[in-house]
């Protein structure tokens, strides 16, 4: 039945383009149809003097009007329909649904079931609440640690980045700010300036600091040197803004 549907759908979206193609096929063109009008009252004109309904000196001038309006018509423009055209465009439009169900096979069926907005929902919330609970605890083990032990530092950038896949900006930058408080990295400095200027939305005066030091430390041939450098120079054209 929902095959049915979507045919009913397809049609009923393509049927104006058929529509209007259909009626243009129809129209004759300005010069066929003039000359065929003046021909037929040439005809008709020389059936009204053979039948004695017109003299000759008025069927001489009237054909000879006729015969003007001809020599005019002549003139007008043909506008021809090409058949080749109109094949491909008609082709073109039965392609446009089967591409379309084409592309909606490729990730779903009409015999999935059906998956309501709020279940998935409470899977998202879920999935959350434990993702939540697990930095709980690593909270907690990163509380009892010394400051002496050489896990803490990777502690805290566990941390961060999990709270930066919460989305939790605020949190992540705090950890990994403990993290290169401990050791200085380059890879870390960029992550945690990034993580900034995307919750500040700008490139503060810190971000810009983090971008330099880490360049300054980075190796010759670090593959992200150029993205670095474009953004400290955008850095630089913000605090030199009023």
């Amino acid at each position: 039945m929902i095959w049915l549907g979507i045919v009913v759908l397809s049609a009923l979206a393509l049927l104006p383009a058929l529509l209007t193609l259909w009626r243009r096929t129809r129209t004759l063109d300005e010069r066929s149809a003039a000359l065929a009008l003046h021909e037929a009252q040439l005809a008709e004109l020389d059936r009204d003097l053979d039948i004695g309904m017109i003299a000759l000196p008025e069927h001489g001038v009237a054909r000879l009007e006729i015969q003007r309006r001809i020599l005019a018509a002549d003139q007008a423009p043909a506008n021809v329909v090409d058949k080749a055209a109109r094949t491909r465009i008609i082709i073109a439009l039965a392609v446009i649904p089967l591409a379309a169900t084409g592309l909606y096979l490729t990730g779903g069926h009409p015999s999935f079931p059906a998956q309501p907005l709020k279940p998935r929902l409470e899977a998202l919330a879920a999935q959350d609440a434990k993702a939540g609970q697990m930095i709980d605890q690593l909270k907690a083990a990163i509380a009892k640690m010394s400051p002496e032990d050489p896990t803490l530092r990777q502690g805290y950038i566990l941390l961060g980045q999990a709270e930066a896949s919460r989305g939790h900006d605020k949190e992540a930058i705090e950890a990994w700010r403990k993290a290169l408080d401990m050791e200085f990295q380059p890879a870390l400095a960029l992550e945690l300036a990034e993580t900034q200027v995307h919750s500040e939305g700008h490139i503060s005066a810190d971000s810009l600091s983090l971008y330099r030091r880490a360049l300054d430390v980075a190796p010759k041939d670090a593959p992200w040197r150029q993205a670095v450098e474009q953004r400290i120079a955008a850095g630089v054209h913000e605090q030199e803004q009023p």
